[in-house]
């Protein structure tokens, strides 16, 4: 089957914000909105640490998908006062993310309700720019490079991004081995059910890529350094320095 027919099946932008307009309450909790993701907790803090001594001074941050805020909520307990950019498909999330995080910033906070493939970006504007649990909705490997290179455009020289996010595995056996894994960690949060539910909802609505393609990606982008902080199994931190 042609790759694009794959992502014909796949769910529309609609769908995906549907999904995420019903379901702020369970993302608005650290404990339960990230319980499917391996290492959650861990990838959060090594992420906004290295953006923090990558750029200690930051003054603007974008925070691409940002949910219910916690991913920006992170980063403010390394650098309070950071003027915030949310961005989100999602409106219901974008205002629990804006009051949570308002109550924590004197900086500005802005939300954005759009698709960051049509998002407009400020040019050299952004020190930090954050990415969990959201780039695996880009389809095919063009969209993936439009965001990298409009990512790349719209930081500061020097500026950092940064991305918590499902992966594949560039070997098809290896792919093989962290999905078993993946399925077995879902069974013992919630039994086979469970299991089956998160699955199916991967399989419908996301379209994950590996780490090594990610960074390829920045590479080609222009960023000068790029990194992995920690992977585990389906779920890699990772990030790259303009």
């Amino acid at each position: 089957m042609d790759m694009n027919e794959n992502y014909i099946k796949k769910s529309s932008i609609e769908e995906i914000r549907s999904r995420f307009d019903q379901d702020v309450e369970r993302f608005s909790n650290l404990d339960t909105g990230q319980q499917t993701i391996i290492d959650a907790p861990v990838m959060l803090d090594l992420t906004t640490r290295a953006a923090f001594f990558v750029n200690p001074n930051s003054k603007q941050l974008l925070d691409i998908g940002c949910g219910a805020g916690n991913f920006t909520l992170k980063m403010l307990e390394k650098i309070p006062g950071l003027h915030c950019t949310l961005i989100d498909l999602s409106m219901p999330m974008l205002k629990r993310a804006k009051e949570r995080v308002s109550a924590v910033t004197q900086g500005e906070v802005n939300i954005l309700q759009a698709d960051i493939l049509k998002a407009e970006l400020p040019e050299l504007h952004f020190d930090i720019i954050l990415a969990a649990s959201v780039l695996h909705h880009l389809r095919g490997a063009e969209e993936w490079s439009a965001v990298f290179k409009k990512i790349f455009y719209s930081l500061k020289p020097g500026g950092s991004f940064w991305i918590s996010d499902l992966v594949t595995q560039a070997s098809e056996p290896l792919n093989r081995l962290f999905s078993d894994q993946y399925a077995r960690h879902l069974e013992s949060l919630g039994g086979e059910a469970y299991r089956d539910k998160v699955l199916d909802y991967i399989e419908h609505e996301d379209s994950p890529r590996s780490v090594n393609f990610q960074l390829d990606l920045m590479k080609q982008a222009g960023f000068r350094h790029t990194e992995i902080l920690h992977k585990n199994g389906s779920f890699a931190a990772f990030g790259g320095i303009k």
